[in-house]
């Protein structure tokens, strides 16, 4: 690994303590060595495995192997982050912990805290009792948009801060001023509190919908045997996403839905769902080095997000616009394998579960970005195209589509140790400019690429197919159905 004088951002005043040393916790351990300052002796490590403990023991850094759960989490948690002086801060990078109620515990002992999904207690994903609608990320958003509303301001509380949900969102906002730029649209950048300018731009723009399209194609140096689970990051959480509803922030734009589609009753009415699991649902979509590709329209806090944030909304208060917005993901291949064993067995997990370190890969790339389609240059993508070979150069612990993740958290953690009072926040409402910046140099190249593709392109083919021939960019077109 090359040898660079890395910039330090910040300094953490209290304690640290780091929830989750699982892959990205493991990745994100290195990035706040080098660009952040802090106490060492109050930096703590919670995780129930210990598989990596001899990365802090050499360290230093404490280890407490346990469980953070609903009955503990208080007991726990308040004698280290509240350990001397300064202002503490909690990394929430672990799975089965309810973000909810961290985020208020947290900002009653005034301590930054920072995760990459709105978590749940254990048992929420797989709940046979719980309805559909209840288990889906919309649900969960609204949890911590209510707890917003109720309690503005105040120390501040990043929510969902990763690759994606996280980076995606400032990509959003570089691509759509690359458009209003490229279109020659006479237009001054919203400033970061105006969330109304950022949607009308958008209109303005002609932006129908978003996808965050990704491509892995990372490779393992072996085969995938039977009866496991890989994946370049968390299986359990991809898992867990997998199986609820598949999700999607509904563009006003759109003129038919699925007949397994649901809206929902209370809350921002951004998104809609589908009673089916988004990990066994296929999208039509693009990314620059594939072209035209499948994705699986797996939910996450983006596509619920990007769509609220970006509404128009008229005097009545209803959607004036809005952008269709979801995820179209294609994992490694290995992943893909996996899902279609687990499908095929009925739902039921492998009994062996694995995330792929760079040690086992031998090459690929992580292409990452957000697709905007229907305006009057057709698509863009504007994303991350970040390589094995160059991630083993900039960092250590961690594969592509890890240091995207990690090195978004450090952006997440400066940006609020530059903002301490900024209330609970998603990444829409952060300042993309600033966070790019801290980003950037562990994102590999970020390009952006225009496409005339389409999803009509090469149908209806030798079957027949119910599309929408007026409007290529209907939900119709890109669902495979």
């Amino acid at each position: 690994m090359a040898e660079r004088n890395w910039p330090v951002h910040g300094e953490i005043s209290g304690p640290i303590v780091l929830i989750g040393f699982g892959s990205i916790g493991r990745g994100v351990l290195p990035l706040i060595e080098r660009h952040l300052k802090y106490d060492k002796s109050r930096f703590v490590v919670i995780d129930p495995r210990d598989d990596d403990k001899a990365l802090l023991d050499e360290r230093g850094i404490p280890f407490i192997q346990e469980h953070v759960t609903r009955d503990n989490y208080r007991d726990l948690l308040t004698p280290h982050l509240t350990r001397g002086e300064g202002q503490g801060f909690c990394v929430n990078l672990s799975v089965d912990t309810g973000s909810l109620d961290l985020i208020r515990f947290c900002r009653e002992l005034g301590v930054l805290y920072i995760d990459t999904v709105v978590e749940p207690w254990l048992g929420f994903y797989f709940d046979k009792n719980a309805t559909n609608a209840s288990r889906t990320n919309y649900a969960l958003r609204e949890t911590v948009r209510r707890e917003k509303a109720a309690n503005p301001g105040g120390t501040t509380a990043i929510s969902c801060c990763g690759a994606n949900p996280g980076m995606v969102s400032w990509f959003v906002k570089k691509a759509l001023v690359d458009l209003a730029a490229e279109t020659k649209l006479d237009f001054t950048e919203p400033s970061v509190a105006d969330r109304e300018g950022w949607a009308k731009l958008m209109q303005r723009v002609g932006v129908k919908g978003i996808h965050i399209a990704e491509r892995d194609t990372q490779r393992t140096k072996k085969p995938k045997p039977m009866e496991v689970f890989w994946n370049t990051w968390s299986v359990e959480g991809f898992i867990s996403e997998g199986l609820q509803p598949s999700e999607l922030g509904w563009g006003t734009h759109e003129t038919w839905k699925p007949d397994n589609a649901r809206e929902h009753e209370e809350g921002c009415k951004a998104a809609i769902y589908l009673e089916q699991p988004g990990a066994n649902t296929r999208v039509r979509t693009w990314c620059p080095t594939p072209g035209a590709q499948y994705g699986f329209l797996v939910t996450h806090n983006e596509a619920i997000s990007i769509a609220d944030f970006f509404t128009v909304k008229g005097a009545n208060g209803a959607a004036e616009y809005r952008p269709t917005c979801h995820y179209a993901y294609h994992p490694c291949n290995d992943a893909v394998l996996s899902l279609h064993e687990m499908f095929g067995a009925a739902g039921k997990a492998q009994p062996t579960q694995h995330v792929l370190d760079e040690d086992e890969l031998t090459d690929g790339v992580d292409e990452l970005g957000v697709l905007l389609y229907g305006h009057a240059k057709n698509a863009y993508w504007y994303g991350s195209q970040l390589s094995l070979d160059e991630t083993r150069e900039l960092a250590p612990y961690q594969n592509a589509t890890g240091l995207q993740v990690t090195s978004a958290v450090l952006a997440g953690m400066v940006w609020a140790l530059e903002n301490p009072e900024a209330g609970i926040v998603e990444t829409d409402e952060m300042d993309y400019r600033r966070c790019l910046e801290i980003q950037m140099p562990y994102l590999g190249p970020v390009k952006g690429y225009y496409t005339d593709w389409t999803p009509l392109d090469g149908r209806p083919g030798l079957f027949p197919e119910d599309i929408d021939e007026n409007d290529p960019w209907q939900f119709r077109n890109i669902l495979v159905r």
